[in-house]
């Protein structure tokens, strides 16, 4: 793939978008092994960056790292999705609330909700909604809340692809999102927040039974 020419950094952004998206289309499957040897035989680069994609993939809660077993598509769960959800719904909706209150890019959420519904595959949706629920919480005014909430963006796109591969239901998100976006550009934060964490619960109640489904 010509990756010995590109800057190690650019190396490594490249295998952590390969993969990010091969995990969230399923293309990779949970529990597959990544052996750093037969990523960097792929892409044409050395271990080094592919080990440096691994690790910032494991950070973003999308890989698992073990002594034992190396590196690995991090298998979704109930007790996984369930804490992820348990802790949005704590956070977002007062993120959200303070972000409307404060001022928020309108466009770009649409835009985002756009991409979502012309996206090509899960991968590209659940990207999308990551982004427009980004949008919606970043502004509220509080840093680590919003590093917080950052860090669990992965992991729900994971929980999301995963869910969508089992029932397709985005278009109850997407109708969802619209509903979000009329009353954050209206400047009801309160509003906002009460249907933010009415989307989440929702979601959580369909992709949660569907992953424990999957496990039965």
């Amino acid at each position: 793939m010509g990756g010995a020419l590109l800057p190690t950094a650019s190396r490594t952004n490249l295998v952590v978008e390969a993969l990010r998206r091969s995990i969230l289309t399923g293309e990779l499957a949970a529990g597959q092994a990544l052996v750093e040897t037969e990523l960097a035989r792929h892409f044409g680069i050395s271990k080094t960056p592919v080990r440096e994609a691994l690790k910032t993939l494991a950070g973003a809660g999308l890989v698992s790292m073990s002594d034992y077993k190396g590196a690995t598509v991090r298998v979704v769960d109930e007790e996984m999705a369930t804490s992820i959800f348990d802790v949005r719904s704590l956070l977002e909706p007062v993120a959200v609330a303070r972000t409307v209150e404060r001022g928020f890019d309108v466009v770009r959420a649409q835009e985002a909700l756009d991409r979502a519904a012309e996206a090509r595959d899960e991968a590209e949706r659940s990207l999308a909604n990551r982004d427009f629920h980004q949008l919606l919480y970043s502004n509220s005014g509080n840093t680590v809340l919003t590093q917080m909430l950052d860090g669990l963006r992965e992991q729900t796109a994971l929980i999301s692809a995963n869910a969508w591969i089992k029932q397709h239901s985005w278009e109850e998100e997407a109708a969802e999102h619209a509903e979000i976006l009329a009353a954050a550009r209206s400047g009801d934060a309160g509003k906002t927040a009460e249907l933010v964490l009415h989307h989440i619960r929702s979601f959580a109640a369909r992709a949660v039974g569907q992953i424990a489904k999957g496990q039965s």
